[in-house]
């Protein structure tokens, strides 16, 4: 049994150290990927699809939490297999390019959504395939946290890792800001948002770029010994119910994480999602004054994320997910709760909030790595993106349903997205790392 990732082979590194420019180039795919979390799925072109330019924006953002739960369920169909693959093949490296590549042209395909009602499907097939598209790339992305860290510093290189996405949405959004937002620079007629998609995508293209030389591709791990194993390994739901039986008799606690952090974990997307949104629909920020905050709260959960790295190798990274979640709903209920009072109340307490969100990201990719063995990375954290994606579809259609049953106020649906972060926060408090083993093969 093996209670740990093992640590990099001794002839790769023979002074036990990881060369620093590999953990960089690694972390540029995480500065990268602001493209789509900051600015597709939360500040800027979400905002825009929500906004008056293409209908109703209550009811807008009830048909885009639709379709995000729709891209969940189509994440929970392929991770397994996705992940497998990579396993079986060891082209971990690959399989980050072909879906880096796809994202890119899901970001591409926003540039192309014009502010008319006309556009709007193809505007919310665009975020929701992307979506679809960047979970399972970082099946393969947070497999390779294995081969840029070592035992001892796997919450220090993890939480580097997600402090550059925030980072790096605070450049990218300064530069949107400056560059189109701010002068509303609608070029040849085209709307300011679509430069700034075009500009995240090359951002997105150009940031991942440095991964593909530096890091390798693993080892492929033993191939599936019949034929029967083997066409099983292509069909997604008997993959997944295999996959969660085996953890379930190798590891409880191990089950009932991956099951816990599929539970918060959406709703910590759900918070990053509707924030720009909220914001804008609720609280009346303009375009502008959305980023402004987007970037503000990028380098609160930056700092706050690799500050709390060290903390994750030092005290576990269970006691920093159990601290983050608490402090999400105390914030949480404070903006719902004092909505009414005006801007500030997200200013003084949506802010603090976002302290919390990074933590227990990286702290549960920590959790997770520090008990796979070698060759079951992509099989794992294929289930760490399957059932976190099974579960996605339970923020946005909450926050839809509270939209709905209160009569459009789109405030109330924050009041979906805490009842599942703190449904995830009662199923991770029985949860022991002690107890977590997986076996080698």
């Amino acid at each position: 049994m093996s209670t740990a990732i093992e640590a990099p082979a001794p002839e790769d590194f023979p002074d036990g150290r990881i060369p620093g420019g590999k953990v960089v180039a690694w972390a540029f795919w995480d500065w990268g990927g602001a493209a789509f979390n900051a600015v597709a799925t939360t500040f800027v072109f979400t905002v825009y699809l929500t906004s008056s330019s293409f209908g109703d924006p209550a009811t807008i953002s009830a048909q885009l939490g639709v379709w995000l739960g729709l891209g969940g369920l189509a994440v929970f169909l392929f991770a397994p297999v996705t992940g497998e693959r990579s396993d079986v093949s060891g082209h971990r490296t690959l399989w980050l390019g072909v879906f880096t590549a796809l994202v890119a042209l899901s970001l591409l395909a926003m540039v192309f959504v014009a502010p008319n009602p006309a556009y709007l499907p193809l505007g919310l097939a665009a975020v929701a395939l992307g979506m679809v598209f960047f979970e399972l790339a970082s099946v393969n992305y947070n497999g390779l946290l294995v081969q840029v860290s070592t035992p001892k510093t796997i919450g220090r290189v993890s939480g580097f890792g997600w402090s550059m996405g925030y980072f790096g949405g605070i450049v990218l959004l300064i530069i949107l800001l400056a560059a189109f937002i701010f002068p509303k620079a609608s070029f040849g007629g085209i709307h300011y948002v679509q430069w700034s998609m075009l500009a995240a995508t090359i951002w997105f293209v150009a940031s991942a770029i440095p991964v593909f030389f530096a890091v390798k591709d693993g080892k492929p791990a033993p191939a599936p010994a019949t034929r029967a194993e083997r066409i099983l390994t292509w069909i997604p739901l008997v993959l997944f119910v295999r996959n969660l039986v085996k953890i379930w008799k190798e590891s409880r606690s191990t089950f009932w994480f991956l099951i816990a952090s599929a539970i918060f974990r959406d709703g910590l997307t759900g918070v990053f999602t509707f924030g720009g949104v909220i914001a804008a629909g609720t609280f009346g920020f303009s375009d502008t004054l959305v980023i402004v905050f987007a970037i503000a709260a990028n380098v609160v959960a930056g700092v706050a994320t690799v500050s709390t790295g060290a903390l994750d190798d030092r005290l576990g990274p269970r006691r920093v997910i159990l601290i983050s979640l608490i402090g999400l709903l105390v914030f949480g209920v404070l903006v719902f709760a004092l909505a009414g009072a005006g801007a500030w109340v997200f200013w003084a307490f949506g802010l603090p909030l976002c302290l919390f969100v990074g933590p227990a990201q990286s702290a549960s990719r920590s959790f997770l790595t520090r008990l796979i063995p070698e060759g079951r990375e992509g099989e794992i954290f294929g289930m760490y993106q399957t059932t976190g994606r099974a579960a996605t579809f339970i923020a946005p259609l909450l926050f839809a349903l509270f939209v709905t049953l209160s009569g459009n106020v789109q405030i109330f649906g924050i009041l979906g997205i805490l009842i599942v972060i703190a449904a995830g926060l009662l199923l991770m408090i029985p949860v022991r790392s002690s107890a977590a083993k997986l076996s080698s093969h």
